[in-house]
């Protein structure tokens, strides 16, 4: 157990979780920041020894200057903004929060599938504009509307989220594929490589953090190979997709669709070139899929559970 009389915890920017988040059951203080920008982040966590961020970045040079902080709790499972190495050299233990979406992404991401699959977009488009009204028939069919039954799933990355993906993907009667770093023990599932699962996927959906072995893994070439009626899906990390090749893909039809719920830089430059389509082709949401109520709340129950765990000497979740 840390002989610390009293923790000093900094929440830097708690308006990203939308949760009550219980007293932790040791001496401590609580300070919370509802965002916290990158110029803040030193003179606010001068002192604390407990760090809380879910997308502040934790820069080398940021934790040089704190010299009291113990530990980061990473309100999220991605740690992409934290700088893993520096905070190892100081000692400093890193915890992150996992499979507490288990629910929310697969859910989300299936709806991005639906929505393109089967056009929706176009069709809430057409509605609104009064095309159904002036049909002269009881049903506009305008648009191409897929079935995901007798399709290919295909999934890059299969952790507890690829897994789940691929339990709902075959209720829904899909076969599924999956492209992983480890063997898939599922009898049920094809394990190819990733250009063999490209080059065969009605559905292609990523569950992958990102690194620098990830980033951009699918560019110009990969999107080629791709079938031409197949969908890109993409809940994980938008560096792992080369925005602007995708766009042109899209933009081109090398492949039938996308839906994202990330992009490479958050929030997004006006410049994103996915941004810029207005295609009924692309969906885009704003990086909702983990923030249901129920996934958040499970969050924070989980932060301060590994806030007590490392205070009591049983850290838990480290990474």
């Amino acid at each position: 157990m840390h002989d610390i009389a009293q923790h000093k915890i900094v929440f830097l920017d708690r308006d990203s979780l939308i949760a009550d988040i219980r007293t932790p059951a040791f001496a401590h203080t609580w300070t919370d920041h509802g965002a916290t920008q990158p110029d803040e982040v030193v003179e606010r966590l001068r002192g604390a020894t407990i760090a809380i961020t879910n997308k502040v970045p934790l820069r080398a040079d940021t934790i040089a200057q704190l010299p009291d902080l113990k530990m980061v709790a990473v309100a999220a499972t991605g740690m992409d903004n934290v700088d893993l190495a520096a905070c190892r050299a100081r000692g400093i233990v890193v915890a992150n929060i996992r499979n507490y979406s288990l629910v929310s992404v697969p859910e989300h991401c299936f709806a991005l599938i639906l929505a393109v699959r089967r056009n929706l977009r176009a069709y809430v488009v057409d509605v609104e504009a009064g095309r159904w009204e002036r049909s002269t028939r009881f049903c506009l069919l305008d648009h191409p509307i897929g079935d995901l039954a007798g399709s290919r799933l295909g999934i890059v990355g299969y952790g507890a989220l690829g897994r789940r993906v691929a339990q709902i993907g075959r209720a829904f009667g899909m076969d599924v594929a999956v492209t992983s770093r480890s063997p898939a023990a599922d009898t049920d599932v094809t394990t190819l490589p990733l250009d063999d699962l490209l080059a065969t996927s009605d559905v292609v959906s990523l569950h992958l953090p990102l690194t620098d072995a990830t980033r951009h893994m699918i560019g110009a070439r990969e999107l080629a190979a791709m079938k031409k009626n197949a969908i890109l899906i993409n809940t994980a990390r938008g560096g792992l997709v080369d925005e602007a090749a995708l766009a042109q893909a899209l933009t081109d039809g090398t492949i039938a669709g996308a839906g994202f719920d990330v992009l490479s830089k958050e929030p997004p430059a006006a410049d994103n070139p996915l941004l810029q389509l207005r295609l009924p082709n692309f969906v885009l949401t704003p990086h909702v899929a983990w923030a249901s109520g129920g996934a958040m709340q499970t969050l924070a129950d989980m932060l301060v559970d590994n806030l007590e765990a490392w205070v009591a000497g049983k850290p838990t979740n480290v990474v």
